[in-house]
């Protein structure tokens, strides 16, 4: 395929704001309304941005740790710098169409004492009495390492450690729990998420920009690690996870509406694991099922098309007998990509176990 730059395909994606910015005051009206005209739901809060919503269900109640996107003034460049997030707040509801209330800060960048710049999609676990907020950010050499934080209460406030989890890096960290009890952490991301700069398993500050450049060669992979007793380490070292297609076989980089990008979830349904994520310069959710949280898993198709905005980032979680999928557009700011806002939709599997198809805007 002819791809566009991350710039151009977030221009693409917010072309209806740049036909209403030369049309006068009325086009452009009509125009902002057009882009999320038949939206299937509203944004969550609009008080502040936010963006990449991990949800999880903690005592019956609706906990989100999304990112808190600010306009930082940092010029844009290719590689997210304007993405220059310095806290996150914490989300709850009873019930989906119920009242949200933001918790306040519940970690800041000038706690965390090994932070450089920019705090990315965090996600959260609980185990034995505490819960655990895990968050990619920047070092002081400007790599990108996930760090975990704790607290007695949901809602923090979060208490960082003083060092970055061993061998970790890269971006998008999420934690699955299984029945047994046991926690797997996913994580990675392409571009500014500096995970092709890890393909030798040591960082290389002049490697690859992205891994885009040849088609032909295999796609990076999502890492996963298994979580130490005391969800503070890896007890492993992180390892690929691998989606195929039908014949067993991995994707190629050029494989652009299927690949992994960035943004990796897991969920659990009928005994099955599966595995989705952001294919990112296509902007679709994809995922694959599986039979072990390490995988293979087979791709089985997007579930979510692109949303107004650059990036798409997602949770999906169960909540009173009804699979909640989590994600954000850019409703709330108009369509600039840097300042999102987190949503939440029904997800329903069809009889097959396959995850049904989920406009944002609701077209046929």
């Amino acid at each position: 395929m002819n791809k566009l730059t991350k710039k151009e395909l977030a221009l693409a994606l917010s072309f209806p704001f740049l036909l209403a910015a030369c049309s006068g005051d009325a086009k452009k009206e009509s125009k902002e309304d057009d882009a999320f005209k038949g939206a299937i739901s509203k944004p969550l809060v609009t008080d502040i941005y936010t963006a990449d919503p991990s949800a999880h269900v903690f005592n019956g109640k609706i906990y989100i740790y999304p990112s808190h996107d600010i306009e930082s003034g940092v010029p844009e460049d290719d590689n997210g710098a304007h993405f220059d997030m310095k806290d996150y707040h914490v989300l709850s509801m009873d019930s989906v169409g119920g009242p949200v209330t933001d918790h306040g800060v519940a970690l800041s960048i000038k706690d965390i004492p090994w932070a450089g710049r920019q705090l990315w999609a965090p996600d959260a676990a609980y185990k034995d009495g505490t819960y655990y907020l895990y968050f990619p950010v920047k070092d002081k050499q400007d790599v990108f390492r996930i760090g975990v934080a704790t607290s007695k209460s949901p809602t923090g406030p979060f208490i960082p450690e003083k060092e970055p989890i061993k061998n970790s890096f890269s971006i998008d960290p999420a934690v699955f729990t299984d029945s047994d009890g046991s926690s797997y952490m996913y994580f990675g991301g392409i571009w500014g998420g500096q995970l092709q700069r890890w393909k030798d398993g040591k960082y290389d500050a002049n490697g690859s920009k992205t891994d885009l450049e040849n088609d032909s060669l295999p796609s990076l992979n999502a890492k996963i690690a298994k979580l130490g007793p005391d969800m503070k380490q890896f007890a492993e070292a992180p390892k690929d996870v691998m989606v195929v297609d039908k014949d067993g076989k991995p994707f190629l980089t050029g494989d652009h509406d299927r690949r992994f990008f960035e943004a990796a979830w897991v969920h659990k349904y009928n005994g099955k694991y599966y595995f989705s994520y952001s294919t990112g310069d296509t902007h679709y959710l994809a995922y694959g099922i599986g039979d072990s949280p390490y995988g293979p898993f087979t791709y089985q198709g997007a579930f979510l098309k692109p949303v107004v905005g650059w990036t798409t980032h997602h949770s999906i979680v169960e909540h009173n007998g009804k699979w909640l999928l989590f994600y954000h557009d850019t409703e709330v700011s108009g369509g600039k990509t840097h300042l999102r806002n987190v949503k939440v939709t029904e997800l329903k599997h069809d009889a097959e176990g396959k995850i049904e198809m989920i406009d944002p805007y609701g077209k046929k």
